[in-house]
């Protein structure tokens, strides 16, 4: 494990593990960018029916539902590295033969779910194994910086750097987005191939235990542990208030604010700018006012931007809202990762992080149907009302945890964890 002193604070060494995985994990996002903003408009091309368009979309949720307890208990059974690199290498040639098929022009709105489906299952194993690898590669002691670095590349190459290419790789060929996605997870597969880490000792599994048995211990973990029990309630409630928000935006922005598709391309960048400017500033706050009142914070100020955007009829209120959403949902992040890998015990990294993203990839959906609903029964800006709600009620249920800020796990990034008690 490499690191870097810095004046106060701990940084990952970019040379070696580190540099490595967060090439791979920003050219993966940079791939996976293009072809989610590529398969609604090939979806487009081959029906006019809104359902099954949005059947396409719901197909990168569902897997999740089904597997994702089943991906983090998997993740903890096996090495991590090779996990994630056979993952990327088998998403590459599906891609490729997709790209293929596209080409010569045999594309389907089967095919289109199938594909969405397949990927998303093998990201299940992929994205828990990632997230209980990166303590293998750098000390715990900047777990923080190493979080924020990760997420604010993802965000950079996936919400700004990919978006506006898709258009020039369309008038070169409808297939060619999709390539370059396949080309990036081929890549990202030999960067990590390429890493060598230790894994982390695990005790010998008892005679005829099976994954149902540890996806229980996992979920036992996490329920018996106050901190992260009360930051995963708090994560689903904000996604809901997400989902509502995000599946109802175009109508906000076209119908209540009256705008074009222009001004919505900019609400959507403008969250992007913050998501970014969240990930240089979300280990400072962390060390300010420790990781569980920086989600206190974070909640606080998303709170106060949902309301400004529900309640103001401006174009600008919006993009603002947009802004700080966008910081502040970095903040959390960093921090809700960090702090669940700092409190998980080594072995059981992944199913406790398979716990954490299958109750936010649930919240998203269940918010969308709200969203459609609340819209409909109050109002095109009801959503979100109902958003800052329900993250209100988030930052009620962190409360008790926040009160007493100090050492659990001496992360040694000059950052307080949490309250002691569990």
């Amino acid at each position: 494990m490499a690191t870097v002193d810095v004046p106060g604070v701990g940084a990952p060494a970019w040379r070696g593990g580190f540099g490595r995985l967060w090439t791979a994990a920003v050219v993966s996002r940079f791939g996976d960018a293009l072809r989610n903003a590529a398969l609604p408009l090939l979806a487009v091309r081959l029906t006019h029916d809104p359902l099954v368009i949005a059947s396409v979309t719901a197909c990168g949720y569902v897997p999740w539902l089904l597997f994702g307890l089943l991906g983090g208990a998997v993740a903890d059974r096996v090495d991590q590295r090779r996990a994630m690199w056979a993952v990327d290498t088998v998403r590459g040639l599906l891609v490729a033969c997709f790209a293929l098929a596209v080409g010569f022009g045999h594309a389907s709105i089967p095919l289109l779910l199938v594909l969405a489906f397949t990927l998303t299952t093998l990201q299940t194993l992929f994205d828990n194994a990632s997230t209980a690898l990166l303590p293998s590669l750098v000390d715990r002691a900047v777990l923080g910086s190493a979080n924020a670095r990760l997420m604010t590349g993802q965000q950079l190459a996936g919400g700004l750097l990919a978006a506006p290419l898709v258009p020039l790789l369309l008038t070169a060929g409808v297939a060619m987005p999709f390539a370059a996605d396949a080309s990036t997870y081929l890549l990202a597969a030999a960067l990590v191939a390429s890493l060598r880490v230790t894994p982390p000792d695990r005790e010998p599994r008892p005679a005829g235990s099976t994954l149902r048995a540890e996806i229980g211990q996992g979920l036992r973990a996490l329920w018996h542990d106050r901190v992260l029990r009360a930051t995963c309630v708090a994560t689903l409630l904000c996604n809901i208030g997400v989902g509502a928000l995000i599946a109802t935006l175009v109508l906000h922005v076209t119908r209540w604010l009256h705008g074009d598709e222009a001004e919505y391309a900019a609400v959507l960048t403008a969250f992007s700018i913050g998501s970014i400017a969240g990930g240089f500033v979300a280990q400072s706050v962390a060390r300010r006012t420790g990781r569980a009142r920086a989600l206190l914070l974070a909640g606080c100020v998303q709170t106060a931007s949902l309301l400004l955007m529900g309640t103001v009829r401006h174009l600008a209120a919006l993009m603002a809202g947009m802004l700080l959403l966008g910081a502040m949902n970095m903040v959390w992040n960093v921090n809700q990762v960090t702090l669940m890998q700092q409190r998980s015990p080594e072995a059981m990294v992944g199913r406790i992080a398979a716990a954490f993203r299958t109750a936010s990839t649930s919240g998203a959906p269940l918010g969308a149907l709200l969203g459609g609903t609340v819209a409909g029964a109050f109002g095109l800006n009801a959503p979100a009302l109902l958003g800052a709600v329900l993250f209100a009620l988030a930052v009620t249920s962190l409360i008790p945890v926040g009160k007493r800020d100090v050492p659990v796990v001496a992360p040694g990034d000059g950052v307080r964890t949490g309250p002691v008690t569990r």
